[in-house]
């Protein structure tokens, strides 16, 4: 039956219905209309599908499937072929389980390294994470599986990030935070849009028509459904404007009343809920045939796989006097927990049930390799001379010493952000005293995102694995041993420390406006605009192999619309092994009249060689390669000038150059505080204010008297009830987490939850747990009418509203 003849046969009551979930995970079948139910599952790296209870912060068991290497070590693959092939995977699994549609890929850009979800994201550039993300898609939608590509947009951070408000300016936008996405719509076409929970500039994502209904739908071609994410619903009249269409999870009747008065008295018209309905029916129609398919899914060989692609991620980020590969024959000192318990993959609403986990003990057993091994520090972060003391003694006595090292669990994840960019101290004094007792000291590290190393002086090689997915201890050990070649290639830039970084001071101050203050200048953008040194810049890794770019050749000396340019370059391996390299291609304008990024990721191509072949690389630049957004005129603008075409091996090391007349459009000098034309010290709000066209206005924080539904328990701290109140829940989850540390990331995590989100909101992901009289009632106590609250909690529900 076509979708028009279904609508009309459908109540108003069954439209607005459909437009929220059936519980967690699944859409409201209506059999009657010939309208089936289909499953939605987390899964960017991995499907974590719940059969019994559902929640969004990875606290229930799920279904055994393939834990993948995470985005971050996905994006350090710069392999869009790689990435096809993990949406090939999922796809298959999805099917198996009978999964409909896949939450992921996440294309959030990478702002600050703080942000405790950055494991789950690509990169810091975005035009790396828009070409992965859209090679993912693919990978998956062959399978008639659906994906939801997340989090749109500026959901930048963890903390607050239920209510906090990400202030950023348009060139910003267009330019740097929204084009990942852009080119995944235009490539892929990903089946949904999951929208972010934060504000955009003073509007909630979920209500925001700019965002979701000019620019996703009439300027990017978006023609299919958009979701919420899980509990990010604000205004569900507002939404239905915006082209927002399904929320989730189970609404508990937060909104289906104000719908119907809405669509009765005309402030809501039935076509904007008709053509809702119609994208949730054709989600349905693409995805639901999935289910009867069937894959004999061969879980070894996807293990197997898993291995591959952390071969293909790994960065060898330094690697002195080739030390590595080791012969396999060397008397080997294996240091640290982490060789033994691995760091496999993030926390929160992404974390797998794996069908199994290789350790690097594993890797070194499977290969016959004589080693010793001694945990040398524990993982709870305790100090412990005795761990200590017997790897000192290991590694004395041993050809060379590996040590595991890395981020703990307790450092990243979703539901909060890190406090710095640090290691535990016992790891950092190990490896100090380890390399200090052998000179031929490698680190290999485990975790999601930049890490300050004040040990790298002292240690010859330093492999970052990142977190890869559950055979990531047999690539370490391949890796090692020269079994297999690193090709990675950092996705983002590691600064030096972390005052260094453009966001610095005022990202991790939290609260409830997020300032983007540093506007255009993120990662390498920044570090290359301001001459800051580096830890290691964007797009660094190193080979056991070398290669000689040569032969660079531009198409065009001058070039007119339609801005077409073919750079083409040979890269030779000069080496002794067969190995791959990331050609990458930045273009910037010589002397812009606007501020502008120095140079820009434009283009890029993995190669793999056999020592002493060569191959001729070739890419097309088009209008975009050269254009910066003129939010003046409203449009994409190609400024005149000459422009630097760079290719190299990383942003700060360029093999070859040429120059490009571009012959555009003049543009007018920019009125723009000198920041940003010459960002070297730390940006004022004053600038961004100037930058933003307005002034900031703190939003005040809620007193006792005016607390509404959209208030949190800490934003109601005045009240002492409501403190009182607070501590009671705190130590109802702490009791029900049992004998767990107070740094297990999923506590953390969901004590930030219960304590930061908003009380409807934190009603909505948690239907029948915290009803809505319960949700009034408390605000009715913290209000001091004591009374009234008792009788809402203990006797009747309030009416719903929109608060």
């Amino acid at each position: 039956m076509k979708h028009a003849d279904i609508i009309k046969k459908m109540t108003l009551e069954e439209k607005v219905a459909l437009g929220s979930g059936l519980g967690y995970w699944q859409t409201k079948p209506y059999p009657e209309h010939g309208i089936p139910s289909i499953f939605l599952a987390d899964g960017p790296h991995g499907l974590r599908k719940q059969e019994t209870a559902g929640d969004h912060l990875g606290l229930d068991a799920s279904v055994s499937t393939t834990c993948f290497p995470t985005a971050s070590a996905l994006a350090a693959s710069w392999d869009v072929d790689l990435l096809r092939d993990v949406g090939d995977a999922l796809g298959k699994e999805a099917v198996k389980i009978g999964v409909n549609v896949i939450l992921g890929p996440g294309v959030n850009m990478k702002r600050n390294p703080l942000c405790g979800r950055n494991f789950e994201y690509y990169s810091e550039d975005p035009y790396l994470a828009g070409k992965l993300a859209a090679a993912w898609i693919q990978g998956v939608q062959q399978h008639k599986v659906g994906v939801s590509m997340k989090h749109f947009a500026c959901n930048s951070q963890e903390t607050r990030r239920m209510a906090s408000d990400s202030l950023v300016d348009e060139r910003a936008l267009r330019e740097y935070y929204l084009p990942a996405f852009e080119t995944a719509v235009k490539e892929a076409q990903p089946t949904t849009l999951m929208c972010a929970y934060n504000r955009l500039n003073g509007t909630y994502c979920s209500d925001h028509k700019w965002l979701m209904r000019e620019i996703l739908r009439d300027e990017w071609g978006f023609r299919v459904l958009v979701v919420t994410d899980w509990g990010a619903m604000n205004n569900r009249i507002k939404a239905f404007e915006a082209g927002v269409d399904l929320e989730m999870p189970d609404s508990d009747g937060w909104f289906d009343e104000a719908i119907m008065e809405a669509l009765n008295s005309g402030e809501l018209s039935e076509g904007l809920l008709n053509e809702s309905v119609a994208r949730i029916l054709a989600l349905i129609d693409a995805t639901v045939d999935s289910r009867q398919g069937s894959h004999q899914v061969d879980l070894d060989a996807h293990h197997q796989m898993a291995k591959r692609i952390a071969l293909n991620a790994a960065v060898l980020l330094k690697n002195t006097d080739g030390v590595l590969p080791f012969p396999r024959q060397s008397k080997v000192a294996l240091i640290g927990a982490l060789a033994k318990e691995p760091r496999y993959q993030g926390a929160g609403s992404s974390h797998i049930n794996p069908t199994r986990l290789s350790s690097a003990i594993d890797g070194f057993e499977a290969l016959g390799l004589n080693y010793g091994y001694s945990p040398g520090y524990s993982l709870t972060g305790a100090s412990d001379a005795a761990l200590e003391n017997a790897a000192i003694a290991g590694a004395q006595a041993s050809d060379l010493a590996v040590v595991f090292a890395g981020l703990p669990e307790a450092y990243e994840s979703e539901g909060f952000d890190r406090a710095d960019l640090t290691m535990p101290d016992v790891q950092n004094q190990l490896i100090s005293r380890v390399a200090a007792a052998n000179p031929n000291t490698v680190v290999v590290l485990s975790g999601g995102a930049p890490i300050e190393m004040p040990w790298l002086p002292e240690v010859k090689a330093v492999l970052h694995m990142y977190l890869p997915g559950q055979a990531g201890g047999l690539a370490a050990a391949e890796l090692l041993v020269g079994d297999a070649v690193p090709c990675g290639k950092l996705g983002e830039t590691y600064p030096l420390r972390y005052a260094d970084v453009p966001s610095a001071g005022f990202y991790e101050n939290g609260g409830k406006q997020a300032q983007y203050r540093e506007a255009l200048y993120v990662g390498y953008r920044y570090y290359d605009a301001a001459g800051k040194d580096v830890l290691f810049p964007f797009g660094h890794g190193l080979s056991y192999t070398t290669f000689q770019y040569t032969d660079l050749a531009l198409s065009e000396a001058e070039l007119a619309p339609p801005h077409s340019l073919t750079v083409s370059c040979r890269l030779t391996n000069t080496g002794p092994v067969a190995g791959a390299e990331v050609v990458q291609l930045y273009v910037g304008q010589r002397q812009p009249a606007v501020y502008r990024p120095k140079q820009e990721l434009k283009e890029f191509a993995k190669v793999w060689l056999q020592p002493g072949q060569s191959s001729e690389i070739s890419f097309t630049l088009d209008a975009r390669s050269f254009a910066i957004y003129d939010p003046r005129q409203g449009r994409w603008v190609v400024p005149d000038g000459v422009y630097r075409i760079a290719v190299g091996a990383s942003s700060r090391d360029i093999r070859l150059e040429g120059e490009v007349t571009v012959h555009g459009e003049p543009v007018a000098a920019e009125e723009v505080p000198a920041w940003y034309r010459d960002p070297v010290e730390e940006v004022t709000q004053s600038d961004f204010e100037a930058l933003l066209g307005q002034k900031i206005e703190p939003i005040a924080s809620p007193h006792k008297g005016a607390y509404t539904i959209d208030c949190s328990l800490e934003g109601m701290g005045d009240s002492l009830v409501v403190r009182h109140v607070a501590r009671s829940i705190r130590r109802s989850v702490r009791k029900g987490f049992g004998d767990v540390d107070e740094d297990d990331p999923t506590l953390k995590m969901m004590l930030t939850h219960v304590m930061t989100t908003p009380l409807r909101r934190l009603s909505q992901l948690s239907p029948g747990m915290l009803p809505k009289r319960v949700v009034y009632g408390l605000v009715d106590l913290g209000n001091g009418r004591i009374w009234r609250g008792l009788k809402t909690l203990l006797r009747r529900p309030r009416p719903t509203n929109q608060g």
